[in-house]
């Protein structure tokens, strides 16, 4: 429970003592520490396994290019894997465990793949899975399977809630280090709009891990008095905690703010974590720069990490990472981390730095022009051998390396827009480019501005010129002093000697031989590399790797480091959960609910809901007495067909279609004639695929000379839109035509039975005349009702009765359904839902969805007439292919039971009366079913060979996995009034 590694000072608030356990082992930190601050605190260098040799390793960075501390936190389903432990902020109760190992971090069994490691270099998966070919499925995949990964998942719910936003900026400035503090106070000042976002949860950036002061004070202290005063401003929004992941397309960010994993779990009905969408006008980016390691042979055990976080480590969470630490340096950086671990009474082994003529550090051991050429300990660094100037080798006993290669620019947000940055020779590094996306401008280390005072004067700069570009005068913020100290770095990126491996990309296993291999099998270009050694494709990204594997690269094939170049980078910048990327979109929210006008009137009532594509749709209206669905399924039924019926069918699709050639337009969009359609009319239409299949039905109206209004199933709503639109875009672009869909504009109604032209004569203004002389069946037209409302109506039929459907604008939708069933009393009107749909439709034998299920053509739906052989449509012409007109070909048939208690269930087959039962004797298959409480029967629709020539023909309905075989009679598929008597009436 000691914290054995903790040092005076630092900014950690000491009265808040925190506990928390890793690998079920408790230790305390206090509040303001990272998990990876606190283990450190506490004496823990072992914090994880690599991903192909499970090697011990330990924290490299202080940041979210962490490729080695990789932890789960929490459990059950608030479990989260593969979080970094140096940006995971200590919270009372946080539970973290290492991973990718068994039975324990400590004594790991896979560690035994590290002594296999020569069998397992680059690319032995490209040569060892490809032979023999039997193996891949039964052996080789469940094995990379099973190995693959580094957490993992609870499996459980997660009860959390996570939600996505918008912001609008005039500037957003990513980063708020000094570069980005100084952009934020300039613009802030002027009034511009103004969201400076950074992913730490402190502002200040390097300035809070720096002991350099600020007009002679401590950083922090200008940092504190800068962020209170952009708090005063209403201009400026501060988020912390925020990770700018993405640069896109029209000054569009794409960012993650973390407004909860820093605590155990989020208060009620606030979200976990929010993805922002932010609109900017311009962009400043402040992202600093990230220190690379210098590769030497066994360079990745515990305790050796990155001298900038080393200063942070010591600085910031006064922790320190040994107790007898040495540094190893080809700059003047390194130095500075020396200074600072001897001010807070560090004891400093040695300064191991690469250059003859590094400048002395008094009091300190100082190895000139030496190399740090191997490490030792297995579970944590125990000494270090250096090959001094002269050639002698030494050891020095130490338990913590800090190593500084330098700096590279973050330059990742510049190139999510296929940018490429540019060779800086004097900081050995890639900076941005000007080819930058729109709007953006960078400022401070992440555009090799190193010293404090280059950052400050390039983030108010930036700031300043940023706005001037929308037209707002602007003059830069009082700046402080700061240190200017010059770039002092002599390029050096691995240690020659040495005959074990020297560490790359530390997550994904990969070493200098490993990059000298793929160049020597030819896999030289760095997009090859990648992807050959796997360097740069962990979860870091290549973020302390890649820079090292390219240096390689370049003097193997005797090019310099910008002609071996780059390879993209891509969003997202940092890891992005699941979570918030869906957002809200879970559960019944996983796509967005539309409800029909009527939908509040159908709650009222009691309704049964059932989702139909993003729909909620009455499925049924139960009433008192009534235990069974299929009792109210079949009073809604008998009511409509005896009386009156309403449903609501505001799902259909509406397509509006407009313009001189809108009738050609159709005619070609149609297998059926639409061309002499006349004004007032209504024609039943089918739509078939280029290849001939039928995939849509529904209904044009002809309201004028050029304006038709086409229905569609609610299915293909979207489907028929688009392919309609494609078609007049594209095949046929000269045609005056014009579609816009219209299927939430209006609120329809299907009113069907006997006594519909009497309900509707109620509510239909006076001054039109809907009798059947005056409107017939499939007449249209505008009309008003209830005093004036604008509405349509149509005289169709779904459900085989004498039936309209009338639709008025949406808004007054539940008023309209309202009035129908208040007018509909006298006549016992009932309201019927999608069940009592279905059922009239089969009992009249209307085609949709399972008949229409991308199989059919029109011939196997009985509707082969319809294709005209007189104009030209799409589909039509391969609609005629001999395949699709055999003599014996499917076609749609009624089915009904010999005894009529026995039920007929779709997806059944069709076989003879007698004889085997196989797929060799399969004659068809049912496609719909349901019970018919206007015959008293269970019925069906489905396709039979030769199915025309065959009614009266009994066969056996095989479903052995549900009800086994049943004997039904072929029949019409229209069951009720095949004449067409009553829709006509």
């Amino acid at each position: 429970m000691t914290q054995s590694n903790r040092l005076e000072g630092g900014r950690i608030d000491r009265t808040r003592t925190l506990n928390f356990t890793f690998d079920n082992t408790r230790y305390q930190g206090f509040h303001g520490d990272t998990l990876a601050s606190a283990l450190m605190a506490n004496g823990v260098q072992l914090m994880g396994r690599s991903f192909k040799y499970h090697r011990p390793r330990g924290v490299l960075t202080a940041g979210s290019e962490e490729p080695n501390a990789l932890v789960e936190l929490r459990s059950g389903g608030r479990k989260e894997p593969n979080t970094r432990a140096t940006v995971a902020e200590l919270y009372e109760g946080l539970s973290a465990n290492s991973q990718n190992r068994w039975p324990s971090l400590k004594y790991d069994a896979m560690a035994i793949n590290d002594r296999f490691s020569n069998f397992l270099s680059a690319g032995f998966y490209y040569k060892t899975f490809m032979w023999p070919a039997a193996f891949w499925e039964k052996i080789y995949e469940p094995i990379i399977r099973k190995a693959a990964g580094l957490g993992s998942l609870s499996l459980e719910d997660d009860p959390d809630a996570y939600d996505k936003g918008f912001l609008h900026c005039d500037v957003l400035i990513i980063g708020a280090g000094p570069a980005g503090l100084a952009a934020a106070l300039t613009a802030g000042r002027e009034g511009a709009r103004v969201i400076l976002a950074d992913e730490d949860f402190e502002l200040g950036g390097r300035l809070m891990s720096e002991t350099a002061p600020l007009d002679d004070a401590p950083a922090p202290d200008w940092v504190a008095a800068v962020k209170a005063e952009l708090e005063t401003l209403d201009n400026v929004r501060v988020l912390t905690r925020c990770s700018v992941i993405g640069a896109y397309d029209h000054g569009v960010y794409g960012a993650v703010e973390r407004t909860a994993d820093h605590v155990a779990s989020p208060q009620q009905d606030k979200p976990r974590q929010i993805f922002w969408r932010i609109y900017s006008k311009r962009a400043i980016l402040c992202a600093g720069a990230i220190e690379r390691p210098i590769a030497f042979e066994n360079n990745d055990r515990p305790g050796i990490l990155m001298a900038g976080a080393t200063r942070s480590y010591v600085n910031r969470w006064a922790v320190t990472p040994g107790q007898t630490v040495s540094v190893f340096t080809n700059n003047d950086d390194g130095h500075r981390t020396a200074h600072d671990l001897l001010a807070r009474g560090v004891s400093i082994a040695a300064v191991i730095d690469t250059r003859p003529d590094a400048p002395e550090i008094a009091g300190m051991d100082m190895l000139r022009g030496a190399q740090v050429i191997d490490s030792k300990g297995r579970l944590g660094l125990k000494s270090v051998k250096v090959r001094t100037s002269d050639g002698d080798v030494r050891d020095v006993t130490c338990d913590a390396l800090a190593v500084s290669g330098g700096w590279n620019p973050n330059v990742h947000m510049t190139c999510h827009q296929r940018g490429r940055p540019q060779w800086n020779p004097t900081l050995a590094a890639f900076v941005p480019d000007d080819n930058l996306p729109p709007g953006m401008v960078v400022a401070g280390a992440a555009n090799g501005a190193f010293s404090t005072a280059a950052a400050l004067d390039q983030g108010a700069s930036a700031a300043v010129t940023s706005l001037q570009d929308i037209g707002i005068t602007a003059r830069r913020a009082d700046l402080p002093t700061a240190e200017d100290a010059p770039i002092a770095l002599s390029p050096f990126w691995y240690v020659t000697e040495g005959k074990g491996r020297a560490w790359l990309d530390q997550q994904n296993d990969v070493t200098v031989k490993d990059v000298k291999l793929a160049h020597q099998e030819g896999f030289q270009s760095v997009e090859h590399l990648k992807r050959y050694t796997t360097l740069g494709m962990a979860t870091d990204q290549g973020k302390t790797s890649n820079m090292g594997g390219l240096a390689i690269m370049a003097e193997l094939a005797g090019k310099s480091i910008p002609e071996v170049g780059t390879t993209m980078f891509r969003p997202p910048y940092t890891p992005v959960s699941m979570g918030a990327l869906a957002g809200r979109s879970v559960g019944m929210e996983f796509h967005p609910t539309r409800k029909t006008p009527s939908h509040t009137w159908a709650q009222e009532q009691g309704a049964v809901f059932v989702e139909v594509g993003n729909w909620l749709r009455a499925q049924w209206f139960p009433q008192p007495g009534e235990t069974h669905w299929r009792q109210s399924v079949d009073r809604e039924v008998l009511g409509t067909r005896n009386s009156v019926g309403v449903c609501d069918v505001t799902t259909l699709g509406k397509i509006d279609v407009q313009g001189a050639d809108a009738a050609e337009f159709l005619n070609k969009i149609y297998a059926n004639a639409f061309g002499k359609l006349p004004v007032g009319k209504v024609r039943y239409g089918l739509m078939l695929r280029e290849d001939g299949i039928a995939y849509d039905d529904g209904t044009a109206a002809r309201l004028a000379e050029d304006h038709f209004v086409v229905t569609t199933t609610t299915a293909n709503a979207v489907l028929v839109y688009r392919n309609m639109e494609f078609a007049r875009q594209c095949l046929w672009p000269d045609l005056d035509v014009q579609l816009i869909s219209t299927t939430e504009a209006w609120a329809q109604y299907a009113v069907a039975g006997p006594n519909a032209r009497k309900l509707l004569q109620k509510i239909v203004d006076p001054e039109y005349d809907i009798s059947n002389e005056a409107f017939p069946f499939m007449a249209c037209g505008d009309i008003t009702v209830c005093g004036g409302c604008r509405a349509r109506l149509f005289r169709i039929s779904f459900s085989g009765e004498l039936a309209y459907e009338i639709a008025v604008p949406t808004r007054y939708g539940d008023a309209l359904m309202r009035q129908l069933m208040q007018a509909g009393q006298e006549f016992d009107a009932v309201p019927y839902g999608t069940e009592a749909l279905g059922v009239m439709r089969i009992e009249k034998g209307h085609a949709a969805g399972n008949e229409l299920n991308g199989t059919t053509s029109a011939l196997n739906l009985g509707l082969g007439r319809m294709v005209s052989k007189k104009k030209d449509s799409i589909g039509s012409t391969l609609s005629e292919r001999a395949g699709m007109n055999q003599p014996d070909a499917l076609i749609l048939v009624g089915l009904q039971p010999l005894d009529t208690k026995q039920q007929v269930l779709a997806g059944a087959h069709l076989m003879a009366q007698s004889g085997d039962i196989n797929a060799a004797s399969d004659q068809g298959y049912i496609t719909s079913a349901a019970f018919s409480p206007t015959l008293n029967s269970s019925i069906g629709l489905g396709f039979l060979k030769g199915g025309a020539e065959r009614q009266g023909e009994i066969l056996r309905a095989v479903n052995p996995l549900e009800v086994g075989t049943i004997d039904v009679k072929v029949v019409s598929p229209h069951f009720v009034d095949p004449e067409g008597d009553r829709l006509r009436a």
